[in-house]
């Protein structure tokens, strides 16, 4: 890939995040969802959504959700009565988005950090237009930038630029850390951060992935909405049949002859193994999966997940 172009597709610019938000409208991570997205069926449990406040007890007029009887208060005045709701203005959203030198590597369109840095600028905003308190983590393999949730446009870009900001620090001249327990501490951090009733996005590869990264979701989701968006390289599924692959960490680069089948056949083995591993224990979690390839745009590959409300402006 040309590490000279401009379009975005290596590094972002914090213009190119805040300019996610018009796109962003009329995508809802509670909107009904196309039976082909990973939200639908059985591939992941569904999102609570705002939770209710008790709003006042009344008499039942014609209409009215049987369901909502109040039995006890019917009984003890001899007519019906019913309870009334009405939902939680707004809540608490975290978005959590992998700035880690693992992410910077692409092998069509874009780079895994470019494509997370734009799906969590993305997250953000449909968020912060639903109404909801936005905050985050951003974090590289050392450095982290830790937002609380504000009901703040403010918040909101000064999380695109806390995004935009540990993006440009990737380069090819930095070494990778191997640090594998670096995801699963900043899965502790947000259960710090996230009591309860939050929205939590999760953008990464989910390199370095364990048993304890899968108690820590099912931690995370037994209180609170958790979206798992798991980027990942086409390389995974299907390797060139010709050519020759770089692989590179930190300084080191070796060459790989692709087109030798005992070359090909186990890196191909090796990289798509580690891409079902990692997705089956996401789905082990119980933790709504979505899988963002970096062959295609981050804005394109959303709304064919969450789809679109209806009569939402283009």
């Amino acid at each position: 890939m040309d590490h000279h172009d401009t379009t975005g597709l290596v590094q972002v610019s914090l213009d190119r995040l805040i300019a996610l938000e018009r796109p962003a409208r009329g995508l809802d991570f509670l909107s009904r969802q196309p039976r082909s997205s990973i939200l639908a069926g059985q591939h992941a449990s569904r999102l609570r959504g705002r939770g209710l406040n008790f709003d006042e007890l009344r008499h039942y007029l014609p209409g009215d959700d049987l369901r909502r009887l109040d039995w006890r208060a019917s009984l003890r005045h001899g007519r019906p009565f019913v309870r009334t709701f009405s939902e939680e203005r707004d809540r608490p959203a975290l978005v959590l988005v992998d700035q880690r030198m693992n992410m910077y590597f692409g092998s069509r369109r874009s780079f895994k950090s470019a494509i997370a840095a734009e799906l969590g600028a993305l997250a953000a905003w449909i968020a912060f237009q639903a109404g909801d308190r936005v905050g985050g983590i951003v974090f590289g393999d050392q450095a982290t930038s830790r937002l609380r949730p504000l009901r703040s446009r403010r918040q909101v870009e000064a999380l695109c630029a806390a995004i935009a900001s540990h993006n440009r620090t990737l380069c090819a001249t930095q070494p990778e850390i191997d640090n594998g327990a670096r995801l699963d501490d900043m899965l502790q951090d947000c259960l710090a951060m996230a009591g309860h009733d939050h929205l939590i996005c999760i953008v990464s590869d989910f390199a370095g992935a364990s048993p304890r990264t899968l108690q820590l979701l099912r931690r995370l989701s037994a209180h609170n909405d958790v979206i798992a968006m798991l980027v990942y390289d086409p390389l995974a599924l299907e390797l060139p049949t010709r050519g020759r692959l770089v692989v590179t960490q930190g300084e080191l680069q070796v060459a790989l002859e692709v087109g030798h089948r005992q070359v090909r056949q186990p890196l191909g083995e090796f990289l798509l193994g580690r891409l079902n591993e990692v997705a089956g224990l996401l789905r082990r979690s119980r933790v709504p999966l979505l899988m963002f390839s970096t062959g295609q745009g981050a804005l394109e590959q959303l709304r064919q997940e969450l789809g679109r409300l209806p009569g939402a402006s283009r």
